[in-house]
């Protein structure tokens, strides 16, 4: 399908051919939670910890006689239900990846620029170049184009310019096409896609 291509300053820049296999599909809200849910717990730290009856320092000794108190029958005071105890089944640490196959990943990439496109948010630049590293002249432009929350996609080089300038503006994200991932297309409320960009995607999934 045909698709238009504007400049930074907002002018025409010719057409571009978007995939039918890549930015046509019925999204599926069921692929993309599965590949949201495998990024997020990919990143998740699992660093958190709590001591268990083995690790607390705290006397091993019997708290009391086993018989003729009256009360109940304890040992070690290290035991969960006392206070300065081990936590009994506390988190340890460890990591929370889980596999998914490449193909579900692949096809989870599809569906969310294809979701994307069908919402109406996506938008192609012909370069994402800037003279120099302005903050403010770069939210003017932004501004013009009514970006307030977006996703920019360039190629496999990014300007260093652009991007330093971009880096300060909120809720703006600025990655090459290697980093391209679903949940920050899904993250973010526009998906603004360089040439270079489009190609290398049709590249990939040719």
């Amino acid at each position: 399908m045909e698709f238009n291509v504007k400049t930074l300053e907002g002018k025409d820049a010719g057409k571009v051919s978007l995939s039918d296999a890549i930015f046509g599909l019925e999204p599926r809200e069921d692929i993309l939670a599965r590949v949201v849910r495998w990024q997020l717990a990919k990143k998740q730290q699992g660093t958190h910890k709590a001591k268990g009856r083995a690790e607390v320092w705290r006397t091993g000794a019997k708290m009391y006689k086993q018989k003729g108190t009256g009360r109940a029958r304890h040992h070690s005071a290290r035991a969960p239900q006392f206070r300065g105890g081990g936590k009994a089944h506390g988190p340890v640490v460890r990591s929370h990846a889980h596999d998914l196959p490449k193909k579900v990943r692949a096809l989870g990439l599809r569906h969310a620029l294809s979701a994307k496109f069908r919402s109406e948010d996506v938008i192609v630049l012909d370069d994402f170049t800037q003279t120099e590293a302005k903050t403010k002249i770069l939210a003017g432009t932004f501004e013009t184009l009514g970006l307030t929350n977006a996703l920019f996609i360039g190629g496999s080089e990014l300007d260093s310019n652009f991007k330093l300038a971009a880096q300060n503006i909120p809720n703006i994200d600025v990655l090459p096409i290697q980093g391209i991932n679903v949940y920050d297309i899904l993250r973010r409320g526009k998906l603004v896609l360089s040439k270079a960009a489009v190609e290398a995607l049709e590249e990939r999934f040719k």
